[in-house]
């Protein structure tokens, strides 16, 4: 059986033609995250806040732990399963953002692991297409509701 030499990190990043602090934004205040990733959160992102984010439409949840926050530039926070998802913000011009993600500390036999990056690769992919969507043309593209219909709890 294959092992794993590196801990694996998941990253991906997308260009979104907004300036920076309304990207930034986009992922600290739910009123606007529910427009491209979850459906429902306790709150917006705080330093030392546990948060519950909700997928409703597939009947789970999560519960993170913000680590830090450095405003505009970074945002650092564990899931319950301990991983951890750092995104970084890099202006470019006055009016563009390059958001990258991280995410990392999967656990499990290689195979898991393997499997937890491959979903965690096409997941995060998919939320930074809904939210260039949304910033950039006010468009609710409904991508991570639509990408498995089939798991709806309420079909």
């Amino acid at each position: 059986m294959a092992s794993i030499n590196q801990e694996p990190i998941v990253r991906t990043e997308m260009l979104i033609r907004k300036p920076v602090d309304e990207v930034f934004e986009a992922f600290i205040n739910p009123e606007i995250t529910t427009k491209f990733w979850f459906t429902k959160s306790s709150d917006r992102l705080e330093i030392g806040k546990r948060i519950l984010w909700e997928w409703e439409m597939y009947g789970v949840s999560d519960e993170i732990h913000v680590i830090d926050i450095e405003k505009n530039k970074r945002i650092h926070v564990e899931s319950l399963d301990g991983t951890h998802i750092e995104w970084h913000f890099t202006p470019r011009n006055n009016d563009e953002t390059l958001v990258s993600i991280e995410n990392y500390g999967f656990a499990g036999n290689a195979d898991e692991v393997l499997n937890q990056c491959i979903d965690s690769m096409g997941g995060f992919t998919i939320v930074l297409c809904g939210l260039k969507a949304f910033l950039e043309h006010k468009i609710v593209l409904n991508l991570v509701m639509d990408k498995a219909p089939d798991a709806h709890v309420n079909q």
